[in-house]
């Protein structure tokens, strides 16, 4: 029996949900708790929901789902919850791939019209627009009636440039602006084709497919057969430190969660989406966690226009280049762009700061070609990656360092201006849209902040050790 996991389909970045706030009935999390390990407790049964959901879903698929979940209600939305006792290792439900929505579903005459190019998501947005415009007629109008509507929808997508402008210090803001670039080409890409089946899109919008999309982002799952929507299974809330994923079995061909620790019933059960920080979180999914062990930062550093040596430094740079990648939250990532993360120990190996990073730093600060003739023949030597060793010249090694530090720094200092206008004092009247994504853009800059002050902590005491070294070299 072949069993492997699935993840959520991250392009880059479900969310906290506070009582007074009406937030995505999945996507939220724990604003007040720093801790998603703790239990969440049933305020009440989702009757509407739980009455006909889970019996229509199960007599469509002809098996049984599950028969320790119940749909309920917490403060963070509507979720899942034990109706008795789970252990761990407990097969908490099963979904046959036969009640997954996948690309499978779009129309034949549909699919016909679309270009190769046009990718899964945007073929299952489609899909959803169908079904939404069917209503009661649509085979899956109980699981479409269950999905967020647009205001109720938080991801940085759907913010106005004001709130925006909350989160202009973070990479998320430009990343923002180019998914919304990258959404608005593909639906210019399929429009021509919607156009020809006016009982489905007649007055549809750039807006209706963004929500669409976002729906199809934040719920589907990748598995080695591709993209799908699970329902039932896409009530589940996040827990990121869950070792509960969601399984596909290949030989039963059906999708299934187990158990990674007791539940009482009553407890709301909980799931991992995947190690996403929170710009993942924010971006892709409409949530922040108030603190997120998997938070990183992305930075740029560039060679100065005014340096003599640059175009020497750009191709030893560029003959060593790692292929551009993307990185844990989907950034396409070039040589000058490197993702930092939280550095746990002060004072160990730095783990956390990229090795590339350092190696980059150490080769801007080298002031003659022969410094960098002999980066080049140290590479050469050894498994050909560039600068990965401290500098022989003390006084350069910490010259690489001190300069990564003032960099951090200010940076730093942009952050803290960005979190302090975020204080409540700034904000007399906040509307029940407005003030959760405050916090989620708080969450969000004091988790990329607290990533950089790990890394400044590390590197002041790495220059001090440097600088220790160079006073004994000189006695």
């Amino acid at each position: 029996m072949l069993h492997h996991g699935g993840s959520r389909l991250s392009k880059l970045f479900c969310s906290p949900k506070t009582p007074p706030f009406n937030l995505p009935h999945r996507l939220l999390i724990n604003y007040k708790s720093s801790s998603l390990s703790q239990a969440k407790g049933l305020t009440s049964l989702d009757e509407e929901c739980d009455d006909f959901f889970l019996p229509w879903l199960e007599r469509k698929a002809g098996a049984k789902i599950s028969s320790v979940l119940s749909i309920g209600k917490s403060a963070y939305g509507r979720s899942l919850f034990a109706s008795e006792i789970i252990r761990t290792g407990d097969c908490i439900l099963k979904v046959p791939y036969t009640m997954q929505i996948g690309p499978d579903n779009l129309l034949p005459e549909i699919k016909a019209l679309l270009s190769d190019k046009i990718g899964t998501f945007a073929k299952l947005a489609i899909i959803l627009l169908v079904e939404q415009k069917m209503g009661q007629d649509s085979e899956w109008a109980p699981y479409i009636s269950c999905l967020p509507q647009h205001g109720e929808i938080h991801s940085t997508m759907f913010w106005s440039e004001y709130e925006l402008d909350m989160i202009r210090q973070s990479p998320v803001y430009q990343e923002t602006v180019n998914q919304k670039a990258k959404i608005e080409k593909d639906f210019a890409a399929i429009l021509p084709a919607l156009e020809q089946f006016p009982e489905f899109f007649e007055s549809i919008t750039l807006k209706d497919f963004m929500c669409a999309h976002f729906l199809v982002t934040s719920r589907a799952w990748e598995s080695s057969k591709g993209l799908s929507m699970i329902p039932f299974t896409d009530f589940m809330n996040h827990n990121g430190v869950s070792d509960s994923i969601v399984l596909f079995d290949e030989d039963n061909m059906w999708s299934e969660v187990i158990a990674d620790r007791n539940y009482a019933p009553g407890e709301e059960v909980l799931i991992s989406y995947g190690k996403f920080p929170n710009a993942t979180l924010l971006l892709d999914f409409g949530f922040t966690l108030p603190y997120n062990i998997h938070d990183q930062i992305q930075i740029h550093l560039n060679i100065p226009h005014h340096d003599l040596l640059r175009d020497l430094k750009f191709e030893l740079l560029q003959h060593h280049r790692t292929p551009t990648i993307k990185d844990a939250i989907g950034f396409n990532c070039s040589q000058d762009t490197f993702i930092i993360k939280e550095v746990r120990s002060p004072r160990g190996k730095g783990k956390g700061l990229p090795q590339s990073l350092r190696a980059f730093a150490r080769v801007l600060c080298c002031t003659s070609p022969q410094e960098l003739n002999d980066l080049a023949m140290e590479a050469a030597k050894t498994d050909g990656r560039l600068a990965r060793r401290p500098l022989k010249d003390s006084r350069r090694e910490f010259q690489a360092h001190q300069m990564l530090l003032s960099h951090i720094t200010h940076l730093m200092q942009k952050y803290d201006v960005a979190i302090k206008a975020l204080a409540p004092e700034n904000f007399p009247s906040m509307s029940n849209t407005f003030a959760p994504r405050r916090q989620m853009a708080l969450d969000l800059l004091t988790g990329e902040l607290r990533v950089l002050k790990s890394a400044s902590t590390w590197l002041k005491n790495y220059c001090a050790n440097v600088k220790s070294t160079i006073h004994c070299q000189s006695r």
